[in-house]
């Protein structure tokens, strides 16, 4: 069995705030990697979801009002016009600064550029008897994008779920974004929307925005699709909104797993964990490495690069609570935790990053070797960012362009296919006890063929 070691407790900060979980073994270590994984579920998730129950069942019934309640008591200030008007979204962009507009630029080019190579193909074949089977895929007509707020701005989000909707020919993208509490959304946040072409923007946040989008208001049109992370309530709203419209996915909060050897820099490992525990209280930070001398340094330069932090609480909370470090034998073992966690950003941070891939069944991204942090994926590598937590990566993938489109099946039969396998319908019709399917094909053939 392999060993992991006891030594990633950091030394107590005189505040005493910051420890980072070990296990002593490959069996404690899949425990914690399990309530990782679960650390929204249980308690926290039962009251969540009844709130929820109450914000949709609220704005279902009372609409615009609804929406206006919420506001007033969750993001503090009173909407008397939801939408944001069109001249302040370009006047956001004007104002935006040279550097800033080149960014924005630079990473819609690239996102769109690798969206733009997802769209799905139309399908056609010819059967046997001459028969025309196909697949067509088109766009829904409207796409509900939410864009978080709270603890930091997200431009970012707004391209990575704004171009692949346009990319797949969406004819309407509506925005929605909590504001703050003087009613005002981020400036950044509303240049990324002017660049992607978003003209309805509504400064609404929560279950209750989800809700507004599931259903329409008089203010907010129903949609067909919705995208966008968000909080527990959001998530959970989403969930319970699904059948109504699609969803992209219900993403939790978010985590990176780095896998490291002895090639890794300590000061790229601490970095990379903390760029990811530095988003929520929520998020996580796993290292798995073979490198004994990594994993007992690694604390140390954690509380380092944590001195002058800006988001320094909220780091401090996530490493504490849903941070841990593992040490393994050998990269086939780090691996196989790694393949059991399914993590959202999976770090190869290793010598032979390609070779070590080959082994991973489980992510929602994999970041190979130094000069593929985190980072480059949330803002401009070219592949979504918006991917499966808690594990969904073992069935699920990153937001793309086929989340904003749906197939249509074709089936075109000539009379030739109808008389090759009218009988085996018949039969297939017969065993299942359904009689009106087998009489729709005997009244054909007793009639015209």
């Amino acid at each position: 069995m392999t060993q992991i070691i006891n030594k990633g407790e950091v030394q107590e900060t005189p505040s005493k705030k910051l420890t980072i979980k070990t296990a002593i073994n490959i069996d404690q270590a899949q425990l914690e990697l399990k309530a990782i994984t679960d650390r929204t579920s249980g308690t926290i998730q039962d009251k969540a979801i009844k709130v929820v129950d109450d914000i949709l069942k609220s704005v279902s019934e009372r609409g615009d009002e609804a929406l206006k309640e919420y506001t007033s008591r969750f993001d503090g200030f009173l909407a008397e016009k939801f939408q944001v008007p069109s001249d302040l979204i370009l006047k956001a962009w004007e104002e935006t600064p040279k550097e800033l507009q080149d960014s924005l630029l630079l990473a819609k080019k690239r996102i769109e550029k690798f969206h733009s190579l997802q769209a799905p193909k139309n399908i056609t074949y010819t059967g046997p008897h001459g028969e025309s089977l196909g697949r067509r895929w088109s766009p829904v007509e409207k796409a509900g994008i939410y864009i978080p707020g709270g603890r930091a701005a997200y431009p970012s989000t707004v391209l990575m779920n704004a171009i692949p909707a346009y990319v797949a020919g969406v004819n309407q993208i509506i925005m929605v974004s909590p504001a703050n509490s003087q009613g005002d959304l981020n400036q950044t946040v509303l240049a990324a929307a002017h660049i992607t072409g978003i003209n309805k923007v509504f400064r609404v946040g929560g279950a209750q925005a989800i809700g507004a989008l599931a259903i329409g208001t008089k203010s907010i049109p129903k949609v067909d699709v919705i995208t966008g992370p968000g909080n527990i309530y959001v998530t959970l709203a989403k969930k319970k909104v699904y059948g109504k419209v699609g969803i992209d996915s219900l993403a939790g909060p978010s985590e990176i797993l780095i896998i490291a050897d002895q090639s890794a820099k300590l000061e790229h490992v601490a970095s990379d964990m903390l760029a990811q525990s530095e988003h929520d209280p929520l998020a996580s930070a796993i290292l798995i490495t073979t490198n004994k001398k990594l994993a007992e340094k690694l604390p140390a330069e954690i509380e380092r690069q944590l001195i002058n932090h800006p988001r320094l609480e909220i780091c401090q909370e996530s490493i504490s609570k849903w941070g841990l470090i593992i040490l393994c034998d050998n990269l086939e073992t780090c691996a196989k935790l790694s393949n059991t966690f399914a993590p959202e950003h999976l770090e190869l941070l290793v010598e032979d990053p390609k070779e070590l891939s080959k082994s991973i069944k489980n992510a929602g991204a994999i970041f190979m070797g130094p000069w593929s942090p985190e980072a480059i994926g949330d803002y401009l590598g070219g592949p979504n960012h918006t991917l499966p937590t808690s594990g969904t990566a073992r069935f699920a993938g990153a937001l793309g362009v086929e989340t904003f489109m749906k197939n249509t099946s074709i089936i075109d039969f000539s009379r030739e296919a109808f008389k090759a396998n009218k009988n085996a319908v018949v039969h297939l019709a017969n065993s299942e006890g359904l009689h009106s399917h087998a009489e729709s094909i005997q009244i054909r053939d007793s009639k015209s063929c």
